[in-house]
């Protein structure tokens, strides 16, 4: 899909989110309950598919060299981290490329990241459930036998960020600044160089833009605004291997509103 840039300046926020039932990377309803006690299940990585595949170019995701090491970062940052993975997952599965969803969805329990499940079972994490969910996926099971598992997923990662209670100013920051060290990381002279990273970036994206949803107060309207027009900023159809991508700068000035944004409810 061809990338049209979005700068609808002037709109107040309901005109800026109508029509964005489509977007919504984390829609869904409910899934079954998770269970507190459930045990971590740790699987091997896949192998490391090609960048026009989308797999994560192997080994820890690329922005965390710039952060604080998954064993020091708070609890709550590692779920908004683990979350975007996640809402990567369902948005490709959803603009039907599974083969491109089963890597994110399995980043929640692959060994390569076993430091972000450190303290998240007491949150209610269920590690089971993203196992058969992603190998599921990689088996091609249908959309109508994969949807409750994928439902079940969303409501799992929802109730972690829920649980964690962490700062959501702070979750927002630090997902952006996440968002763009992978997004130039995805793009590189304007075309998609490790397509993984780029859809990372959609996924952290959409989860700061989830997050601001639940301030629910006029003043984080604007910041709301700003998150909406940055997601808006991938193709509607979801951020598959094959799109063409927003420039980097483009993203970056995105970024550096949402983060003026971000200063005015500190």
């Amino acid at each position: 899909m061809t990338y049209t840039p979005k700068r609808w300046i002037g709109l107040g926020l309901g005109a800026a989110l109508l029509g964005t039932t489509g977007l919504v990377a984390c829609g869904g309803p409910g899934g079954d309950a998770a269970r507190p006690d459930a045990p971590v299940a740790t699987v091997a990585a896949p192998p490391a598919s090609s960048a026009g595949e989308g797999g994560e170019g192997g080994g820890e995701s690329g922005a965390m060299a710039g952060h604080a090491d998954m064993q020091t970062l708070p609890v709550d940052k590692r779920i908004a981290f683990m979350s975007g993975h996640v809402a990567a997952g369902l948005a490709l599965y959803r603009a039907g490329a599974p083969d491109q969803a089963a890597r994110h969805l399995l980043h929640p329990v692959s060994e390569t990241h076993a430091a972000e499940r450190a303290g998240i079972d007491a949150l209610g994490f269920d590690g089971p459930l993203f196992v058969k969910l992603s190998e599921d996926l990689a088996a091609g099971k249908s959309a109508e036998e994969v949807e409750p598992e994928l439902a079940a997923a969303d409501a799992n990662i929802k109730l972690l960020q829920e649980n964690a209670n962490g700062d959501p100013i702070g979750q927002i920051d630090f997902l952006m600044d996440t968002c763009i060290d992978e997004y130039k990381i995805g793009v590189v002279n304007g075309v998609i160089d490790n397509a993984g990273e780029y859809q990372d970036a959609y996924g952290f994206s959409v989860v700061a833009r989830d997050i601001a949803k639940r301030l629910g107060t006029p003043e984080s309207e604007p910041l709301l605004m700003e998150l909406e027009l940055l997601v808006r900023m991938w193709p509607s159809n979801g951020p598959l291997a094959d799109s063409i991508p927003a420039p980097v700068s483009e993203i970056a000035a995105q970024v550096s509103r949402v983060k003026l944004e971000l200063s005015e409810l500190r």
